[in-house]
């Protein structure tokens, strides 16, 4: 099996050798920053509709967790274009992290469609490095796909128990690696060279529920589940939350 992986990688990485090329010269990185976010746009879309049911349940606790001020302070860590905006409760006052500047357009028009929340921010910055943002000062922090694409999965947690207050809430929706006796985890395994290249940083094959496991939150409720999606490779997520 590891031969025959080994050689659909081979072939498939001549395929894609100008990309390759062009990752090597160190253009691809240029080139990826300034299209994924238009790719991200069209992408979160049809992921919104077939996922819209799964959003509204991650999401539907969110009131519970309002603070003192008698508001709900929310930082999205890899907002992206702002997709999950629609689905937090009105008042919200919502910080963004990314470390992609050229999602700052995308914020705008999201924010101008989601007048029943309050935009206090965004940050250029890595989920890694949230230094800018101060130690308890966050009810919510939720991550969607993200979880995938970061450098650690450990530095990323520890920020968010950094910056979430005790019995605060970190809300997480992201496509993992299928169970391995599947050909689902085959061709995740295969493609995943490639996809990382092509998807900016993006793998197929993380297991995303046990670095959540090790990361020491209170509580953790978290759900393995087929998503409805059109591509076969990211159809397996897990979603949940888990309590500071």
């Amino acid at each position: 099996m590891a031969l025959t992986i080994f050689i659909l990688r081979l072939a498939i990485g001549i395929l894609a050798f100008p990309v390759y090329l062009l990752n090597f010269l160190g253009l691809w990185k240029w080139i990826n920053k300034k299209w994924f976010p238009y790719f991200l746009e069209r992408f979160s879309v049809t992921y919104n509709k077939q996922m819209a049911s799964q959003k509204r349940e991650l999401f539907s606790h969110l009131p519970e967790f309002q603070g003192p001020s008698g508001k709900l302070s929310l930082l999205e860590v890899g907002c992206g274009t702002g997709t999950n905006f629609k689905f937090y409760p009105p008042g919200c006052r919502v910080t963004c992290i990314d470390p992609n500047p050229n999602f700052e357009k995308f914020l705008v028009k999201s924010i101008a469609e989601n007048r029943h929340l309050q935009f206090e921010r965004f940050v250029v910055a890595a989920g890694e490095n949230m230094c800018s943002v101060a130690d308890g000062s966050m009810d919510v922090v939720v991550c969607t796909l993200v979880l995938c694409s970061v450098e650690s999965q450990e530095q990323i947690l520890r920020e968010v128990c950094r910056v979430l207050r005790p019995g605060g809430t970190f809300c997480f929706m992201e496509h993992v690696a299928a169970e391995r006796s599947t050909w689902n985890y085959f061709w995740q395994q295969v493609l995943d060279p490639v996809w990382y290249i092509l998807f900016d940083g993006c793998s197929l094959t993380r297991k995303s529920w046990k670095t959540l496991e090790r990361a020491g939150f209170s509580q953790l409720k978290l759900r393995h589940l087929q998503a409805p999606l059109s591509w076969p490779l990211v159809r397996p997520h897990i979603l949940g939350y888990a309590v500071k």
